[in-house]
């Protein structure tokens, strides 16, 4: 989001590989909710929801977290600690098995002049997105302001990273199936897809079938409560991004008395079932794309010729028909040793679209990819799908797949893929195709999914500010309105930024200033504010 993190970060975590699984939809937790929303189920039992964190010096992430160096102290010289918190399994059975979750803080900054506000916790998305090694990447510049009053928290949700996290293929097999043709184009090709989305499944069942049924959003959300409760807060407040507004909506539904100051930021849409998604990402992703287009064409360097930005769109498609019917093979004397597939091409310049900084970047990195050189866009392909420099790969992608097959119930067919080609196609020549054919992502998952849309109706909670941005690619502008409206009148407060990017606070000095005097004065900005 701003200029001098990580790569993880930069790459716009806050919403990991939609080309890797499904899209976004959620539970719906109204099933179990009563009319008081706090769901019913039984009691956590107290020697979990007074237990003690015994917090200690983080250490460098895990593979299943990315890999990486041990958090840096803040600026101000805070330390990062890390801890695991115990959690039910399975919610309805409060006092059998427990997972631990892993949790990340550092604690407010101490000055006496400064009233401490309790935690603040963030998700920043995925679903599949590991909180213990996003938080330390973005808060040394863009949460300093916060950090004085607030401790800062993340976690793993479950089934992430180190929370028991979901275990699929090893590092070599993933290679393979990330490797296999995502645009099946004749019989044979079809039926090797749905071959490998059927293999991958039965990993997935046979590496982590015991914590499958349990990683849905509705767990997560309790997961939440739970975390509030040992940590010492009477409400809990919320920074969400991404597939985090999708869980904050979920936990405000379930939870609206415990609704603390909440932000959402690059806003799920909660009425939006796994097609609607889809074709909203398939058209947000580009809009993305032609705006990358117009700009480059304003520019001095710029991969294709002329002012014409159709121009550009050619050749990329043509770039990617070339990869479909043959792999560009690794450059002699480089450190890649992998074919560029169609698919991996398509997934790295999707992952440049999700912040204008980037574009420079992509141009370049499409310029190379003409003259047969792909280690570039192959990087920005690994970083996206959550491949580590050693060849293991984080588990991002099998937790996303996992929460969202356990979130939703559709299930589709070959069949209905072919149906709804052309309708993707028409939203998108470039990315159509590989969009609809992800809709097959949970097919032959072991676990049946709940209700394919999300209950975020939250009366009595207090204001959630729900921030849409035009020009985001992956959480399309229009869910922004959405949530607010599902949340109900006086609890969502629907705020407009007018720019490019994935996620706004940090990058829109607008929208940040109204999001700290939110979260640091409780001041609640005027509804349909818009910041350009």
């Amino acid at each position: 989001m701003s200029h001098h993190r990580s790569s993880r970060a930069a790459l716009g975590l806050a919403s990991l590989a939609v080309l890797a699984a499904a899209t976004l939809t959620a539970c719906d937790p109204g099933a179990d909710a009563d009319a008081d929303g706090a769901a019913a189920m039984p009691a956590v039992p107290a020697a979990l929801s007074e237990q003690e964190l015994d917090w200690a010096a983080c250490p460098a992430p895990s593979a299943a977290q990315g890999t990486g160096d041990k958090p840096e102290d803040l600026p101000d010289g805070t330390k990062w600690q890390c801890a695991a918190m115990k959690a039910p399994l399975d919610y309805a059975k409060p006092d059998g098995r427990t997972i631990d979750i892993a949790l990340i803080r550092a604690k407010a900054a101490a000055d006496p002049g400064d009233e401490r506000l309790g935690s603040l916790v963030f998700n920043f998305g995925g679903p599949g997105g590991a909180g213990v090694p996003t938080l330390p990447d973005f808060a040394g510049e863009d949460y300093l302001e916060l950090h004085k009053r607030y401790d800062l928290v993340s976690f793993d949700p479950r089934g992430v990273g180190e929370s028991a996290g979901v275990k699929c293929l090893d590092g070599k097999s993933t290679d393979i199936a990330m490797a296999q043709d995502s645009t099946p184009d004749d019989a044979a090709e079809e039926k090797a897809f749905v071959a490998g989305g059927k293999a991958y499944a039965q990993a997935c069942e046979s590496g982590s079938g015991g914590v499958l049924e349990h990683v849905g959003t509705q767990d997560a959300a309790r997961d939440l409560d739970l975390m509030r409760q040992v940590l010492g807060d009477r409400k809990l407040n919320y920074f969400g991004i991404s597939y985090g507004t999708q869980l904050g909506g979920v936990y405000a539904h379930l939870f609206p008395k415990n609704v603390g100051r909440t932000v959402f930021d690059a806003v799920v849409d909660p009425t939006s079932d796994t097609l609607a998604t889809g074709l909203g990402q398939t058209k947000g992703f580009e809009l993305a794309l032609q705006n990358f287009l117009e700009d480059c064409a304003k520019q001095d360097e710029c991969f294709f010729e002329g002012k014409d930005p159709a121009q550009g769109e050619k050749k990329i498609a043509e770039l990617l028909r070339s990869l479909d019917a043959k792999p560009m093979p690794p450059k002699k004397g480089t450190d890649n040793k992998r074919p560029m597939t169609q698919g991996q091409a398509t997934t790295g310049i999707i992952a440049a679209l999700y912040s204008k900084e980037h574009w420079p970047i992509l141009s370049g990195l499409l310029e190379d990819a003409e003259k047969g050189e792909s280690a570039g866009l192959m990087w920005l392909s690994d970083l996206y799908s959550g491949r580590n420099e050693d060849g293991t790969y984080s588990n991002s992608n099998p937790a996303q797949t996992a929460v969202t097959c356990a979130d939703n119930k559709d299930r589709f067919t070959v069949e209905d893929v072919r149906r709804r080609l052309p309708e993707f196609r028409k939203a998108s020549p470039v990315f159509g195709d590989t969009i609809a054919w992800m809709l097959l992502a949970c097919t032959d998952w072991p676990v049946d999914g709940h209700a394919s849309t999300v209950d975020v109706k939250a009366d009595g909670a207090g204001p959630v500010l729900v921030i849409g941005n035009t020009g985001d690619p992956a959480t399309p502008y229009e869910g922004a309105k959405k949530m607010a409206d599902a949340l109900g009148e006086g609890v969502g407060v629907h705020l407009t930024v007018d720019d490019e990017g994935h996620g706004t606070y940090g990058v829109n000095k607008c929208l940040t200033e109204i999001v700290d005097k939110y979260l640091l004065d409780g001041t609640v900005p005027k509804n349909d504010t818009v910041c350009s």
